[in-house]
């Protein structure tokens, strides 16, 4: 689970984030603190992993804290709040290493696009030495030159819309759940070799979450509905 820290001097906005974010798989609220001194106390007891920060506090604002926690290298991802929308102030944020920036008021499917990204995103690599570019760019959250250029290209060549349609089908039915190659292709009743080749692809747009397992035997490739990059596979279809 990530552990969440909100940092929002309003009762009626933290308590209207706090129920956001009950609604998101993936997430536990660690706690709530009205201003930065009592953020600073919760970090100290608590460990965290994002904190929803908003800019105008009383005290230290948003935007000084959190220079002041990448100055102490406090590994915390923020996500600041704020109801201006200065492109400075978004800049200065930015460099900071904000992963996003949020504009009063906004709707809940923003809120929970900007934490399932956050959370695609968060993912520890295990035994495993080196990271390719595309690794990389999902870290990042920026779209791999991979994504991008099938989508300009459209199908792969060997790749056809009526078998697209059917792997996806099936995939659709295990919604969150992690599968195998081999899961597909029994479902499907497509051969593996077909398969692989179809999901390496929906992996390369990013609408599939790649992971390679490592356990006894050879390392198998993990798969998982990127539910942030659900659209990608409409341009297929």
């Amino acid at each position: 689970m990530i552990n969440v820290l909100i940092v929002e001097d309003d009762p009626m906005v933290a308590q209207l984030n706090k129920n956001y974010i009950e609604q998101i798989d993936g997430f536990t609220l660690s706690g709530i603190a009205a201003n930065t001194d009592e953020a600073i106390e919760h970090m100290a007891k608590m460990e965290l992993d994002l904190m929803l920060l908003d800019v105008y506090l009383p005290g230290l604002n948003g935007i000084d804290f959190l220079t002041r926690i990448r100055e102490q290298n406090q590994d915390i991802d923020v996500i600041l709040i704020t109801a201006a929308s200065d492109i400075h102030q978004i800049q200065q944020s930015l460099r900071l290493g904000a992963v996003d920036y949020l504009i009063k008021p906004f709707e809940f499917e923003r809120f929970k696009k900007s934490l399932t990204q956050y959370k695609n995103s968060h993912y520890k690599i295990t035994d495993i030495d080196k990271v390719n570019q595309h690794e990389i760019d999902r870290l990042l959250r920026k779209p791999s030159t991979r994504a991008e250029g099938a989508k300009r290209q459209g199908l792969p060549k060997g790749l056809t819309k009526n078998t697209l349609d059917t792997i996806n089908n099936v995939i659709l039915t295990k919604e969150r759940d992690p599968f195998s190659t081999d899961e597909i292709a029994e479902a499907a009743q497509i051969s593996r070799v077909s398969v692989r080749k179809y999901l390496k692809f929906l992996s390369d747009i990013e609408y599939l979450e790649e992971t390679l397992i490592y356990g006894v035997g050879r390392p198998i490739y993990q798969y998982k509905l990127n539910e942030s990059m659900r659209d990608r596979i409409d341009h297929y279809l």
